[in-house]
């Protein structure tokens, strides 16, 4: 595996992104990885890994260039906390038409590596990003073939670009993988996703038992036979969809 850490120049700086892919036999479909809330760190750079391992471009940018952060370290679970206020800040510093703006930067830096083929591009976001990996397959319909939101937030709202409505504005495959127990996503959330969602080949599914947070390895909620069936149904997403 070929790993290495670029700065890519946007409209508003430059935003530090992992970029991880197979040593041999590219160029590869590209995956754009946002990240959640807590930001990047070791953790989501394994879970990249993983995905380049099965054959992609794998792309993990730092969504919180703008305010200078990057990796936030350990988050109190204290609602008072200074660490947990800040990363709430950060999150709401975000929204959907800055992020895809960084998207076209992603993806214009990829069109300049061999090992990328930007036509074939797959995205997965997970918390407050699974809005973004769904608006990215909306706002790049040639592009993304495929997006999946990981107990994503916000994925309910009176905007035109609601990823509820989504399949009124791309082809590509969607799929929402929510938690049974989401105080970011309660059930009325999903069952309006679920109406969305009907009569397209798009699926929402819950995840019986589990709460917020349960595909990463190092959260107290983590799920593990969860964890590796959203794995499954990732890999499986892509495979459909991200071919020539």
């Amino acid at each position: 595996m070929i790993e290495h850490t670029v700065d890519i120049e946007t409209k508003d700086g430059k935003t530090t992104t992992f970029i991880t892919h197979p040593e041999r036999g590219g160029p590869f479909p590209v995956v754009i990885f946002y990240m959640d809330a807590p930001a990047i760190r070791e953790e989501l750079r394994d879970m990249a890994r993983r995905l380049g391992t099965s054959g992609y471009y794998v792309m993990l940018p730092n969504m919180y260039y703008r305010a200078g952060a990057m990796e936030l370290g350990p988050i109190n679970p204290d609602p008072e906390s200074p660490e947990r206020k800040r990363m709430f800040a950060l999150m709401h510093s975000l929204n959907i038409p800055l992020v895809m703006e960084d998207t076209k930067a992603l993806l214009a830096y990829a069109e300049t590596q061999k090992a990328a083929n930007t036509d074939i591009v797959g995205t997965v976001g997970y918390c407050m990003s699974g809005r973004y990996a769904v608006n990215a397959a909306t706002h790049f319909p040639d592009r993304v073939k495929a997006a999946a939101s990981i107990y994503g937030t916000h994925l309910a709202t009176d905007q035109p670009d609601s990823p509820h409505l989504a399949t009124q504005k791309t082809k590509a495959e969607l799929y929402f993988a929510c938690a049974e127990t989401d105080i970011y996503a309660p059930q009325e959330i999903i069952e309006q996703v679920k109406v969305g969602m009907k009569g397209s080949n798009n699926e929402v599914e819950i995840y019986p038992g589990t709460h917020h947070g349960f595909a990463f390895p190092k959260r107290p909620v983590y799920d593990r036979d969860a964890a590796e069936r959203h794995w499954e149904r990732l890999l499986a997403l892509y495979r459909r969809n991200l071919v020539s």
